[in-house]
């Protein structure tokens, strides 16, 4: 991987140079030896006991989780002065995404190490760190996040938990409750948010027994059973003073660059978990038969399972060259520094909308893949006793999790607009460029070399892209916010041109590096991917149009995106079986 780095959100103005950005066939062999040991443990320790987990024997999680503190897979991004092991970011997904082997075990696992522990990571005062951070490295100590309140999800800030300090100024008075806490019935550490004299947002590490703090019974939930869901119940809870975690006020700070960190893991593990469906159908096919042949000699059947590799392969390839991008921020801080790790948490903001890209994307693709999976199954994919009926189940909380996809499409825009008005994205400049691109000829493409008419394809998606962006500010400007259907629809396009930007970019690393024949199943991914979700762009782009203008000026941008949207297409059908076979032949998610 190359040493540049790029602005988040830059994507959408410049392409990166293919050796510029990280892909999984970069992996360390310590990175691959770090997957390999997560999926062990979750395959060896985890799963065996995954029916008891699921029916709320939490003794067997909480052993669970000191014995993956034993190997490291608690403690990989706390610092080693706090007993941790300090690792990349690119090693600290993967133990996301294999985890996921050991079923809703993952949910557990994943709270603890990420919005749990994380928090006193980035903000918690030295004193903080050293109390609570090596007991949560080895397990000995549990963590959980608690942000989300009966009457508040999505809008965090309309928290009505209060707190209020005492007369001595020893303890703060905590009032309220937390609604769908995970890890609630096992954890000792709570970071929690409440309002200091119900206007000061702010964020508190409340322990376990801490008088005033009680837990409610089990939520019965629809899936991701073995992770334990509770409310959070504070009722004049004395919280030492010295538990505030970090300024007054500024938990909104520490709440939205932890929800930053757990969009990009969420991800992985959606992915990990896309795999697993992908596996699972794969070798179902191939067993069972109708009309006297396995199900994988149907061409129907094919397709699905193509359909689920490409998703995957696109979802995969966005999650891991996010990753890059985070560690080649984290790369240039200095570790000495005093407010190193304040430094850090801003390191990871920096791809807020890349984080919310992947949180859609890999969310919305695990759905798909889980769904036709299941259909594979047909009947006994229904039933209890088959893997994929659990995943499917589980599937679905993954786009409420860590904000809404909803939420997350009004990010990704919202971010986007931010920065360019602050100069710190060169929009307007390239809103100022448009017109004479636009003016430009744009006719087929004739060079027949890998990949060109994709390249061609992506730069045009970026043009329409600027176009409709340009058009909505110009036509609502200050009212844009009220139009959240177009800002959805350009959160949709700014998803399917990063998704298509990391495919294509992949595969033209592999190109270069491994030669066209070893990296054809990657130009095949990369290429279907590109042409069914320029298709995408081209539907989402006349809606986008059809909401901002109206007679001879729609009539006129309409002509404009025709133009954009010309390409000749190619034998999807053909490419798709070719995939399907490397599938099938495998038995699972391969490239």
């Amino acid at each position: 991987m190359g040493d540049k780095r790029f602005k988040g959100g830059s994507f959408l103005l410049e392409t990166p140079d293919a050796a510029d950005i990280f892909t999984p066939e970069d992996y360390s062999e310590e990175q691959r030896m770090i997957a390999q040991t997560t999926r062990d443990f979750a395959l060896e320790k985890v799963r065996p006991l995954a029916g008891k987990i699921d029916h709320h024997e939490f003794e067997h999680s909480v052993r669970l989780l000191r014995e993956a503190g034993e190997l490291g897979l608690l403690a990989a991004e706390i610092p080693e002065d706090y007993g941790g092991l300090d690792l990349d970011k690119i090693s600290a997904t993967l133990i996301t995404e294999n985890m996921v082997w050991g079923g809703s075990f993952a949910v557990t696992h994943g709270a603890h190490v990420g919005i749990g522990t994380l928090p006193i990571v980035f903000f918690g005062t030295p004193d903080q760190r050293r109390k609570y951070l090596p007991a949560l490295a080895t397990g000995e100590r549990i963590a959980a996040y608690a942000l989300t309140e009966p009457g508040s999800g999505s809008d965090a800030l309309a928290a009505r938990t209060t707190a209020k300090l005492t007369s001595d100024g020893k303890h703060y008075l905590l009032n309220g409750t937390k609604q769908w806490i995970t890890n609630a019935g096992l954890a000792d550490v709570f970071v929690v948010y409440a309002k200091i004299d119900g206007d000061k947002f702010s964020a508190f590490i409340v322990e376990r027994g801490t008088p005033g703090f009680s837990i409610g019974p089990e939520e019965k939930k629809m899936g991701i059973e073995g992770s334990s869901t509770r409310s959070l119940i504070f009722e004049d809870a004395q919280v030492p003073a010295e538990n505030l975690l970090g300024e007054a006020g500024r938990g909104h700070v520490i709440a939205f660059n932890i929800l930053n960190i757990g969009r990009h893991k969420l991800a992985a593990g959606c992915v990990g978990s896309a795999k697993i469906a992908l596996e699972l159908a794969a070798g179902y096919s191939k067993m069972r038969t109708q009309f006297g042949r396995p199900l994988a000699a149907f061409t129907l059947i094919q397709e699905k399972l193509a359909e689920m590799a490409i998703r995957t392969f696109a979802a995969e390839s966005a999650v891991y060259r996010t990753g890059g991008l985070i560690d080649e921020g984290l790369r240039a801080l200095d570790p000495a520094a005093p407010d190193a790790m304040r430094q850090a948490a801003k390191a990871i903001e920096e791809y807020a909308i890349e984080a919310s890209i992947n949180k859609v994307l890999g969310s919305e693709t695990l759905d798909f893949v889980a769904d036709e999976a299941l259909q594979i199954h047909g009947g006994y994919g229904y039933m209890e006793e088959y893997e994929v009926e659990h995943i499917y189940r589980d599937a679905r909380i993954n786009r409420i999790f860590e904000g809404t996809n909803e939420i997350n499409r009004l990010l990704i825009p919202g971010t986007l607009l931010r920065r360019a008005m602050k100069g710190e994205l060169p929009m307007m400049a390239a809103l100022g460029r448009l017109q004479d691109d636009l003016l430009g000829a744009v006719g087929p493409v004739l060079d027949d070399a890998p990949l060109a008419q994709e390249k061609a394809m992506l730069g045009r998606a970026k043009k329409i892209f600027l176009l409709v962006a340009g058009l909505g500010v110009q036509k609502f400007q200050q009212q844009l916010e009220n139009e959240q259907e177009l800002l959805a629809a350009v959160a949709d396009l700014g998803i399917e041109i990063f998704a298509m930007e990391s495919t294509l970019l992949r595969a033209e690393k592999a190109l270069r590096g491994e030669g066209a024949a070893a990296a054809q199943p990657k130009l095949d991914l990369a290429v279907v991917f590109t042409h069914e979700a320029f298709e995408r762009i081209g539907a989402l782009g006349r809606k986008a149009l059809a909401a901002i203008e109206e007679g001879d000026a729609l009539r006129t941008q309409l002509s404009i995106l025709k133009k954009l949207t010309r390409y000749e297409p190619v034998n999807t059908v053909a490419v798709k079986r070719r995939v399907a076979a490397r599938v099938i032949e495998a038995g699972k998610y391969v490239v």
